[in-house]
């Protein structure tokens, strides 16, 4: 399976992916550790997370599936939702929570 299938399946088969710099209990970067903690204040305890910094071809694999320069990256529902100044931009306005209500992992 190529990394862009991998990161399909992954995308495709949980409600909500994170792909990120380390790991939900360890994250690597501050736009990562921000991440998770808006997922937790959302209410998503749960989610599928990928570290980046484990697969190179992971790493430049999403950005060019999403056409995203920036790790992390949200999906929800097989859908790219944003990076993290975009997750900032609708935790702020109350759109990601809306989006984010009922999900885990």
């Amino acid at each position: 399976m190529s990394v862009q299938e991998t990161i399909r399946e992954q995308v495709t088969t949980h409600p909500v992916v994170l792909y990120m710099k380390g790991t939900p209990q360890f994250p690597q970067c501050g736009f990562s550790q921000m991440a998770v903690q808006m997922l937790n204040a959302c209410g998503v305890e749960k989610f599928f997370s990928v570290n980046v910094l484990a697969d190179p071809a992971v790493r430049q694999g999403v950005k060019d599936y999403s056409n995203w320069p920036t790790i992390p990256q949200l999906y929800v529902n097989g859908e790219f939702v944003g990076g993290c100044d975009i997750m900032r931009e609708m935790y702020e306005a109350g759109e990601l929570q809306q989006l984010l209500a009922g999900q885990t992992a």
